[in-house]
């Protein structure tokens, strides 16, 4: 079953989780042994993560957070950790990922790349700015075709 990673460092892997045991494969994708928190930021879309990475002192996931706020179209709170993204079934549970939200979350961690980069050199006025302006690109790059 399709699914993806996002890592912190804005890395997206490819998975192929089994159809039976999902679950139990998305713990190992993230690294711990406990449950795993279920967002849904898409209706057709399940993010997997860890619910304490925070008090974990996990790593800030900007192109996780990216894609959820862009799906939602609102600023969301900080994700924390690595990000399983799944499928999302009728019934709510996992399912394969769809080829055009895998598509949508290897453009936000793209451009989430690339404007990082660019910061480095024109660093943004505030926090609030860079937050905008990440948003407003994501939101962008999950846009339907016209």
């Amino acid at each position: 079953m399709r699914a993806l990673r996002i890592a912190p460092d804005t890395t997206v892997t490819e998975l192929d989780l089994p159809e039976t045991d999902a679950h139990s494969a998305i713990q190992d994708h993230i690294g711990t042994t406990d449950a795993v928190d279920q967002g849904v930021y898409h209706r057709r879309a399940l993010l997997h993560i860890q619910g304490d990475g925070r008090a974990n002192t996990l790593a800030q996931n900007i192109t996780a957070w990216a894609l959820a706020s862009a799906w939602r179209g609102i600023a969301l709170y900080p994700i924390h950790g690595p990000v399983i993204v799944t499928g999302r079934a009728q019934d709510g549970g996992v399912a394969a990922l769809d080829d055009d939200l895998a598509q949508h979350a290897h453009a936000v961690a793209q451009t989430v790349r690339e404007t990082l980069g660019e910061w480095r050199s024109r660093p943004p006025a505030s926090n609030e700015a860079a937050l905008s302006e990440l948003l407003a690109y994501a939101a962008r790059d999950v846009a339907p075709s016209q």
